[in-house]
């Protein structure tokens, strides 16, 4: 089936979100016993998702196999061309310098903190729970002669140490796997890793109506249930309520919606190009189930029935922000 036949066939696609039960766990010992419970089941959720294979995401990923949504300065541009743009767009709203303390939660496959270390000098380190991207970083920051440079860990963000501090934090896709009851803890902790004066940038999928709960039709159960079980959206004043409640000030928010439905038909297209060999790694069910993801994502995306915000905020110090300029000029400059 053609890109043009998937996009018929997600015609009745509708908004996505994951409903989740309260936990109602009582007492101090059974807090404990949630929290290692969540812990595990947010690990195996993740590499549910992401431990399907290295090769089948190579197949249709840019060349530093970045897995979010890319920044498309002109309609024509390549997808690799695109994927770098977001990395340099990201590293220019948070005014990234060499030899500062960056965070990436969530890091994915590194694309972000090599390019950060390689392009803009900083000290790098990326967490995730996936083992097959933790292998895979590890052994590009070895290749890249990188090594005491950048360091990747298989770690929960809830277990980072705070001692120390970084600059600079960045959340790339990532944010969708938190969750609504969950967003207070994940922007008080980034508030607790987080130097006075220091920036995060929270890139992440949200949903565009306020009140937005789940997808009708049975494709919010087909989501949980076979691609990305745990995940939640919320709207994009949620995000900014609770950093704010974190104690974190929301410099600039960025939109970047139809960037989103445009990578995701370049990741159908050559999802689609690459059929046979990803029926090999993956099997003809599981091709089928990410095939129609994607193209229903791209879809919704381009419908405004999902919207993509980059967050930046600060975390102040008496009052102030010392690390921002209150402008945009810095974030464009040289495009």
């Amino acid at each position: 089936m053609s890109v043009t036949s998937s996009r018929s066939a997600t015609a009745c696609a509708t908004r996505a979100t994951v409903h989740r039960k309260p936990d109602r766990t009582a007492g101090s010992g059974g807090a404990t016993r949630a929290a290692r419970t969540a812990r595990s089941k947010d690990r195996k959720n993740i590499q549910y998702h992401y431990d399907v294979s290295n090769d089948f995401y190579g197949l249709w990923l840019d060349s530093r196999r970045v897995y979010s949504c890319a920044y498309f300065k002109t309609p024509d541009m390549s997808l690799d061309a695109a994927q770098e743009a977001k990395l340099d767009h990201i590293c220019r709203k948070l005014d990234l310098q060499p030899d500062e303390q960056f965070l990436d939660i969530g890091c994915g496959w590194g694309g972000l903190i090599l390019h950060a270390a390689e392009r803009y000098g900083v000290r790098a380190v990326g967490i995730t729970l996936s083992d097959d991207q933790h292998a895979y970083v590890s052994e590009q920051i070895a290749e890249r002669g990188l090594t005491g440079r950048v360091e990747v860990r298989r770690m929960d963000y809830r277990d980072v140490p705070e001692h120390g501090g970084y600059d600079k934090i960045a959340s790339v896709g990532m944010f969708e796997h938190v969750g609504r009851p969950n967003l207070r803890t994940y922007f008080d902790k980034i508030n607790a890793l987080l130097k006075p004066g220091g920036l995060v940038l929270n890139h992440g999928i949200t949903t565009s109506e306020p009140e937005a709960s789940g997808l009708g039709s049975g494709i919010s159960e087909f989501i949980e249930d076979y691609v990305f079980p745990g995940g939640e959206l919320v709207h994009a004043s949620e995000v900014l309520r609770a950093a704010a409640g974190s104690g974190l000030e929301c410099l600039d928010a960025e939109n970047l919606r139809p960037h989103y439905g445009r990578t995701l038909w370049h990741w159908v297209t050559r999802l689609e190009a690459h059929a046979d060999e990803a029926r090999r790694l993956i099997g003809e069910q599981k091709y089928r189930i990410w095939r129609i993801y994607m193209a229903g994502s791209a879809y919704a995306f381009d419908h405004g029935w999902m919207e993509l915000w980059q967050v930046l905020a600060g975390k102040a110090v008496e009052g102030t922000q010392p690390n921002y300029p209150f402008k945009r000029d810095f974030i464009y400059c040289g495009e």
